[in-house]
């Protein structure tokens, strides 16, 4: 048989861009297969509505290692990130909580709720920062099989028996409660104001089906100040055009190794013969052969749909069947006609950063009440940006963009935002009839704080995390492949045995976000899983 790639990737998201690079760089010969007509996954710029282009699904960037950027040299290729630096939180009173980048203003800004919390937030900022740096070197291992470690794996677990020996007894213990509490039980024991507590704590929800009162978020707010931004820790940015220009850069670098990209080619199964991976079948009846194939999708596609459960041992087939996805994220992009009005709002540089409303830490965990019990959130929690007013490019001028990202949208819907009604037919079945519904919610939720939103509303697109399953192939709609859970990361994310990118099926590997080190516009699992099927070349 004769061989025409030496690797072949399953998706064109960003972490299996990144995988190909790597390959292709090492002077491998690599085809990537996209389903869909654009590159990116959930990190794509579409033109949705004439002259508007949105960041359709994910919308910022923190978490993209910044060894991907240098060794892929991505600079060259187009990535061009800008600083989100402020945040604006409006309150149900009329009041207002600003954040700011120098220490000078962040400051006066608190103090305007609480002294104590203005002199006590810069320690805080340097706690979550040592604390990040105490994690961040765990994002570039491949995660060990404690169990089975072999020679590789002890040397990894050596170097982190070192490295938590080196942090001393009070960073040691503020670890271990970040990685247990609640993160409303870890701020309450920093801050006194709620507005403060409330807009800190949303970083422990991102993705999850878990309120902020719910042990393990803690952890999901330290991943999320683990990103880095042009060398600037714990930062968030915007991408010049979109994040999908974060996988248009990464795709151009790949190219440039000499890897091929095809989009619109829909890969049905992964061909095995006698254990060994030989290739993919697409759905056109194309068969395309290779002794690597490497799948960017998430744990289920991966595992159950691409590859099939007769050849998993019963102890992985349990543990996929077993993974938490748990969609609890929903998308509304607008199309405006002028910028909004913030009522709370009086400096509108404050326009430029992220405006979020999340008023008070009740607020919040109301607004997961609704969806412990099936239903999308009546008065969710926003987090909003418009683009455009970083990057005017991407829209008509006088024009703007907004996004927002929504908590909370559960994939298995019982409802219409409280009317606990029972769907029928297949899982998420009932977002269709109740897409605009959630919609509505949201405009809504965001025109008590910015009244004049609805009169400048060109065109609006909402996504429910069934639409992003049917679009992008997300199961569930789960935006990082799987939630962040401790119960699911490290040696645990996807399965116990198999979390160093391999698989049953030799020659077949992963490298999605459902890998170590996780979900995100963060490239790493990529890099990771390049670098294991580099070294598995090597023996």
């Amino acid at each position: 048989m004769t061989q025409k790639y030496d690797a072949i990737i399953i998706g064109g998201g960003h972490n299996g861009l990144t995988c190909a690079a790597y390959l292709a760089k090492a002077g491998r010969r690599v085809l990537v297969l996209e389903q869909r007509h654009i590159l990116g996954g959930a990190a794509v710029t579409e033109e949705v509505y004439p002259g508007f282009k949105f960041t359709v699904f994910s919308y910022v960037v923190s978490l993209l290692r910044p060894e991907v950027i240098r060794e892929l040299n991505l600079a060259k290729h187009g990535l061009h990130l800008m600083p989100l630096e402020t945040a604006f939180v409006p309150m149900e009173n009329g009041n207002h909580l600003a954040l700011y980048p120098d220490p000078a203003s962040n400051r006066e800004a608190i103090r305007r709720h609480s002294a104590r919390d203005a002199d006590v937030y810069p320690e805080f900022s340097q706690m979550m920062y040592d604390m990040a740096f105490a994690v961040k070197p765990i994002l570039g291992m491949v995660p060990p099989d404690p169990t089975a470690p072999g020679l590789d794996g002890l040397r990894t677990l050596l170097d982190m028996v070192k490295h938590a020996g080196s942090l001393d007894s009070k960073r040691f213990y503020t670890l271990t409660k970040l990685m247990t509490m609640s993160a409303s039980d870890f701020l309450d024991e920093w801050f006194e104001t709620d507005v403060l507590k409330a807009v800190t704590a949303i970083n422990g929800i991102i993705g999850t089906y878990l309120g902020p009162r719910s042990p393990g978020t803690a952890y999901v707010l330290l991943h999320h100040y683990m990103g880095e931004l042009d060398g600037a820790f714990t930062a968030w940015g915007f991408q010049k055009g979109g994040t999908g220009a974060v996988s248009q850069a990464i795709a151009s670098a790949a190219r440039s190794f000499g890897a091929e990209i095809r989009c619109k080619a829909r890969v049905a199964q992964v061909m095995v013969k006698k254990g060994q991976a030989v290739g993919v079948a697409l759905d056109s009846g194309e068969e395309i052969y290779s002794p690597v194939v490497v799948s960017g999708c998430d744990p289920k596609v991966t595992f159950m749909k691409l590859l099939g459960e007769e050849y998993l041992p019963d102890d992985l087939a349990q543990a996929i069947h077993n993974f938490k996805f748990r969609g609890s994220s929903g998308k509304v992009n607008l199309a405006l006609d002028g910028l909004p009005t913030f009522t709370a709002m009086s400096d509108p540089s404050l326009l430029q950063g992220m405006m979020e409303i999340c008023p008070s830490m009740d607020y919040v965990e109301r607004a997961y009440d609704d969806a412990k019990y099936g239903c999308f959130s009546r008065r969710p929690y926003l987090d909003v940006t418009i683009p455009t007013a970083v990057d005017p490019t991407m829209a008509p001028p006088g024009k703007h963009v907004m996004s927002i990202f929504v908590q909370y949208a559960p994939y298995h819907l019982q409802g219409s935002g409280g009317a606990g009604e029972q769907g029928g037919g297949e899982p998420g079945s009932l977002w269709p009839s109740q897409r605009e519904a959630f919609g509505d919610a949201v405009v809504n939720t965001l025109a008590e704080f910015a009244p004049n939103i609805k009169d400048l509303i060109l065109h609006r697109q909402v996504l429910s995390p069934w639409d992003m399953e049917q679009m992008i192939g997300l199961t569930e709609g789960n935006i990082f492949h799987g939630e962040l859970t401790l119960d699911q990361l490290f040696f645990l994310r996807p399965a116990p045995g198999w979390a160093n990118y391999r698989t049953p099926v030799k020659g077949y590997w992963q490298c999605g976000s459902g890998t170590h080190p996780g979900g995100g516009i963060t490239a790493g699992p990529g890099r990771l899983a390049a670098l294991e099927i580099l070294k598995d070349g090597k023996r």
